[in-house]
C-alpha cells in the first residue's frame, strides 16, 4: 500500500531528525577519510579556484555564524536547510551524488550535485570548505538557474578576496625590491667606505711622499753645492801642486 505524501514527510523529516543525533555514532566505524568533518571543525588548506576539493571535505556551515554580506537567503531553504544539509551530508557520505557542476572564485564555491534514485538536485553554496546553503529541488531548469544564481555570488563575493591577494603579492613584491635595494644599497655603502679609506691612506702617502722628495731635493740641492766647493778645492790644490812645471795651469 502507498504511503501518502504528508506520510511520507513525516517520515522523512523522523529520519533526518534521527541522522541528526545518531549521525556520529552512525560514521564512527567509517575510515576516517571517508568521513565527513563536523560542522565547526576547521579544515586545513583552502579551495581555490582549478582545485576540487573531495566531496567528504566539506561540511555544514556553524548554525550561528552570519553569511557573508550579499548572501541573500532564499525561501526555498527557510525553515529546511539543516535538514537538507544533514541529508546532503549522509547522502554524500554513502557516495550516493553524481557531482554535476562545481564552480570555485577564492574560497567560494558552488556544487550542483544529483541523487538518481529520486531524481532530486542538490544545489551547494559554500564558503572555505564549509557548506552554507543547500537547495534540493526536482525540477533541473530551477536548479541549474539556482547553481548559476549561486555562481554569481561567488563571484561577487570572492572580489574583495582576490583584490585582498593581489594587493598582499603587491605589498610582498614590493617589499622584496625594497629589502633588494636596500641590501644594494649597504654594498655601495661599504665600497664607498673603502674607497674613502683608501683615498684617505692614498692621499697620507703622498703627502709623505711629497715630503720624502723635498727633503731630498733639498739635501740634493746641499750635496751639489758641496761637490762644487770640493771640486773647486782640488783644482786649486791641483795647480799649486804644478806651480813652476813646464805646462802646468795657471
Amino acid at each position: 500500500m502507498k504511503q501518502s505524501t504528508p506520510l511520507r514527510r513525516a517520515l522523512l523529516g523522523a529520519a533526518v531528525f534521527t541522522l541528526l543525533q545518531h549521525g556520529a555514532a552512525a560514521w564512527a566505524g567509517a575510515p576516517a577519510s571517508d568521513v565527513a568533518p563536523v560542522a565547526g571543525t576547521p579544515v586545513a588548506g583552502t579551495p581555490v579556484a582549478g582545485n576540487r576539493p573531495s566531496l567528504g571535505s566539506l561540511t555544514p556551515q556553524p548554525a550561528n555564524t552570519p553569511p557573508p554580506a550579499g548572501m541573500v537567503d532564499d525561501q526555498a531553504t527557510a525553515g529546511a536547510s539543516q535538514g537538507d544539509v544533514a541529508t546532503l551530508m549522509q547522502l554524500i557520505h554513502d557516495a550516493q551524488l553524481v557531482e554535476l557542476r562545481t564552480t570555485y572564485n577564492a574560497s567560494y564555491g558552488a556544487s550542483l550535485f544529483f541523487y538518481p534514485p529520486e531524481m532530486t538536485y542538490y544545489v551547494v553554496l559554500f564558503q572555505d570548505k564549509h557548506f552554507w546553503r543547500v537547495i534540493r529541488s526536482q525540477d533541473d531548469a530551477r536548479a541549474e538557474a539556482i547553481y548559476a544564481n549561486f555562481v554569481q555570488q561567488t563571484q561577487r563575493l570572492a572580489e574583495v578576496e582576490i583584490r585582498r591577494t593581489q594587493i598582499e603579492a603587491q605589498k610582498t613584491f614590493i617589499d622584496r625590491v625594497i629589502a633588494l635595494n636596500e641590501d644594494r644599497a649597504r654594498r655601495l655603502q661599504a665600497d664607498l667606505n673603502v674607497a674613502r679609506t683608501q683615498q684617505a691612506r692614498v692621499d697620507d702617502y703622498q703627502r709623505q711622499m711629497q715630503g720624502n722628495a723635498r727633503a731630498l731635493n733639498a739635501e740634493k740641492i746641499q750635496a751639489q753645492a758641496q761637490l762644487r766647493d770640493l771640486q773647486n778645492q782640488v783644482d786649486q790644490l791641483q795647480r799649486e801642486t804644478e806651480m813652476g812645471l813646464p805646462g802646468s795651469r795657471r
